[in-house]
C-alpha cells in the first residue's frame, strides 16, 4: 500500500475543532452557559470557514470534487459490500452526503440557539431580541430537538468510521490526523491551497462569530 498526501492542514484542524466544540457545547448545556454560548459561536465560525474552504481550499476540500450525483452514489452503494476499499482522493460519495448533511444541520442547530429564550428569560441567545417570547421558546425547543438529530448523524458517522476500519481495513481517523491516506494504486494528484487563503477564511470566520456573539450590534 502506498501512503500519500490526502488532507490539508486547515481541513484537519476544522474537523477536530468541530468535534471538540460540539462535545463542549453538549457537556455544558444547562450547566456552564458561558462556555455553551461561546462554543456555539465558535461552531458557527468554523462552519463559515468550511463553506469558504469548500470553494477555495485544496482539491480534496472542495465541494465540487467530492459531492456526487445520485448515479455515482448508487454505484458506490452497490460496491459497498466488497471488502476492498476503493481508492478515493477525499470523501467517497456516502461520506460526501454525510458531510453535506452536517454542514446543513449544524448551522441550523446552532443558529436556532441564537434566537432561543430560556423559560425564565434569564439565559437567551444574542438574537432573541429580534423575536417575541413564544417564538424564542419555540427556537429553544427546536434547538434541542435538532441536536438529537445531530447526535444521530454523529453516531452514524462513527459507525461508518468503525465499518471502514474493521471491514474495509481503511483507517479514516489516522488519515484525518496525519493528512496521509493509503492507496493500492498510484498516488492521487492532490493540490493544496496557499496559506493566505486559509488566513482569509480564519479572519472571515472570526468576524462572523464575533458579530453574532454581539447580537449584530457592533
Amino acid at each position: 500500500m502506498l501512503r500519500a498526501k490526502l488532507w490539508d492542514l486547515p481541513t484537519r484542524i476544522f474537523h477536530w475543532m468541530l468535534a471538540g466544540l460540539i462535545l463542549t457545547a453538549w457537556l455544558t448545556a444547562g450547566r456552564q452557559w458561558a462556555w455553551h454560548r461561546w462554543s456555539g459561536y465558535a461552531v458557527l465560525g468554523l462552519i463559515v470557514f468550511r463553506l469558504y474552504w469548500g470553494l477555495v481550499g485544496g482539491s480534496t476540500a472542495r465541494f465540487v470534487n467530492f459531492v456526487k450525483g445520485p448515479r455515482a452514489t448508487l454505484a458506490y452503494l452497490r460496491a459497498l459490500p466488497g471488502r476492498e476499499a476503493k481508492d478515493s482522493p477525499g470523501h467517497n460519495p456516502l461520506g460526501a452526503l454525510s458531510m453535506v448533511a452536517l454542514l446543513v444541520l449544524i448551522p441550523l442547530q446552532a443558529g436556532l440557539g441564537l434566537f432561543a429564550v430560556d423559560i425564565d428569560g434569564l439565559e437567551s441567545g444574542p438574537l432573541s431580541y429580534l423575536v417575541d417570547f413564544d417564538t424564542g421558546r419555540l427556537c429553544a425547543e427546536w434547538h434541542e430537538l435538532s441536536f438529537r438529530v445531530l447526535q444521530g448523524l454523529i453516531a452514524l458517522h462513527l459507525a461508518a468510521v468503525a465499518f471502514y476500519l474493521i471491514y474495509k481495513r481503511q483507517n479514516l481517523v489516522a488519515a484525518m490526523i496525519t493528512g496521509r491516506g493509503r492507496f493500492s494504486g498510484e498516488a492521487p494528484q492532490v493540490r493544496f491551497a496557499p496559506a493566505w487563503r486559509a488566513a482569509v477564511g480564519v479572519m472571515l470566520a472570526v468576524a462572523v462569530a464575533y458579530v453574532l456573539a454581539k447580537g449584530l450590534k457592533i
